[in-house]
């Protein structure tokens, strides 16, 4: 499901504040063209909870979700677009 107005589908990033691989993962992602909502996770909150829901093994940041599949960590996204699997998601 593609955003409206946009080629990409929705990218989702859930980070904390100076997170280096949070960092990372939101610069790769921009450098693809993708539209991205970040959720700052940092002080908790409602978002905090949301993540929990979505990817409750997961206990680091980034967590990245693209069309509501969870891609996993910053290490996980990287490796996918070096598969060659993320460019076909984001064109999805």
């Amino acid at each position: 499901m593609s955003e409206p107005g946009t080629d990409f589908p929705r990218v989702e990033i859930y980070t904390k504040w100076g997170c280096p691989y949070c960092h990372r993962a939101k610069a790769l992602l921009a450098d693809k063209g993708a539209d991205v909502t970040e959720y700052d996770v940092t002080m908790g909150g409602p978002h905090q909870v949301a993540l929990r829901e979505r990817a409750p093994e997961s206990r680091t940041v980034p967590q990245i979700f693209i069309r509501g599949r969870l891609i996993g960590g910053c290490d996980d996204l990287v490796a996918l677009d070096r598969a060659g699997g993320l460019d076909p998601l984001l064109a999805a």
